[in-house]
């Protein structure tokens, strides 16, 4: 098991004697380390495996997500997220990549996490329809599927869904965030610019709360600036035909946000999406994935990079497998993964993105071999953080 070999064994293991040997040393007549670094290599795939291991019950460490540019919009490695934390955060130890993303260069939400993430205790977006992993607000790890409640509350009572920080589709209600970035970059619609009404909560949004918002300007038109201090509530055209209390919404009136959620999340300081969870109360998962020629879909069964992250007991691993190099690492099938997740002895695992999006970094460096022989751009990141608890 990880972290539990010592030096008189090493004859023994000969296929993994190159990657376990820094762990080895710090496991043998000392007290282990609160974080270690090994890099498996299995012949049989061949894979190449990467594995960060951290003893959560340290007060020193602390998990939090990353994001690209501190924005929804854009992307960037996962080494240029960590460079770019303020150092108030602590010094990083490990790091590994997070959600899926938009992708697509010509979308203008390039670089939107598809699921939920909360940084620092802000909500910064959405659940999505996959699973999400997060600290709750005693300090204990979750994962499941999380369900969005959030809305707004009209003037007559009436409800509707909203989305946060993501693209308006046709039909559909969202909330903007100067997360965001600078403006909306919606097209059409009516858009209501929200200020603090009262001494209630306010921004930065955080989850499970309820917020009262005061429009301080109805716009006929998309694309609002996001200024510091202001929400914009993004309306599309046929909501506005389907919803009397949309139009007759005018300066000055005073709306209910709800950003709930179920599980709740209230209090959370660190959550971040993935896909599936893979192993759960120690037990491999059967991955339900709909008939489908979809990538999403169709890739599940197929060998790429893979990332998850686990939970056994005060440890958690983050967890990164190689991929689409047929000499070094041929991947994993998300089953395949769940197979490793379960050997490592999690009682819980949760995948993150893939391919070439799969980096895991520790002590200063990748420690991976990206597919694409550089690493690629991202959305966001989870990051181990020694804090110094003395000040």
């Amino acid at each position: 098991m990880f972290g539990e070999i010592c030096l008189q064994c090493l004859e023994m293991r000969r296929v993994t004697i190159f990657v376990t040997i820094a762990v080895v040393v710090a496991g043998c007549g000392s007290k282990p380390s609160a974080i270690s670094y090994q890099h498996e290599k299995v012949s049989s795939g061949p894979w190449s495996i990467h594995v960060v291991k951290f003893d959560r019950s340290h007060r020193d460490l602390e998990l939090r997500t990353t994001l690209s540019q501190e924005t929804i919009f854009g992307l960037s490695t996962l080494s240029e997220q960590i460079r770019a934390l303020p150092q108030e955060a602590g010094s990083p130890m490990a790091a590994l990549n997070g959600d899926f993303y938009v992708v697509e260069a010509r979308n203008p939400y390039l670089g939107d996490p598809r699921g939920l993430q909360i940084l620092d205790g802000e909500l910064m977006s959405a659940p999505g329809d996959q699973a999400s992993f997060w600290i709750d607000a005693t300090g204990n790890p979750q994962a499941t599927n999380v369900m969005s409640h959030l809305k707004v509350t009209w003037l007559d009572g009436s409800t509707t869904p909203i989305g946060l920080n993501e693209e308006r589709r046709s039909g559909a209600a969202v909330l903007y965030t100067p997360r965001l970035g600078k403006s909306t970059r919606t097209k059409g619609g009516r858009e209501l610019v929200l200020e603090r009404a009262g001494d209630g909560p306010w921004l930065p949004l955080q989850a499970g709360r309820e917020y009262t918002a005061r429009v301080r300007e109805a716009r006929a038109a998309g694309d609002s600036l996001l200024t510091n201090g202001l929400l914009v509530l993004s309306l599309s055209p046929s909501l506005l035909t389907n919803t009397p209390a949309m139009p007759q919404t005018e300066t000055g009136a005073v709306l209910k946000i709800s950003t709930a959620t179920v599980p709740e999340l209230a209090g959370v300081k660190t959550a971040i999406g993935g896909g599936y969870v893979v192993v759960r109360n120690g037990q491999k998962q059967t991955i339900q994935v709909p008939t489908s020629d979809a990538y999403k879909y169709r890739s599940n069964g197929e060998r790429h990079p893979r990332s998850a992250i686990g939970v056994k007991g005060d440890h958690i691993y983050l967890v990164e497998v190689d991929g689409r190099q047929p000499k070094l690492s041929v991947g994993m099938t998300l089953a395949e993964l769940g197979d490793y997740m379960q050997k490592l002895g999690c009682d819980w695992a949760v995948s993150l993105d893939g391919g070439a999006s799969a980096t895991l970094w520790y002590d200063g460096k990748v420690r991976n071999s990206p597919c694409d022989e550089a690493e690629r751009p991202i959305a966001n990141g989870l990051v181990v953080l020694r804090k110094d608890r003395t000040k």
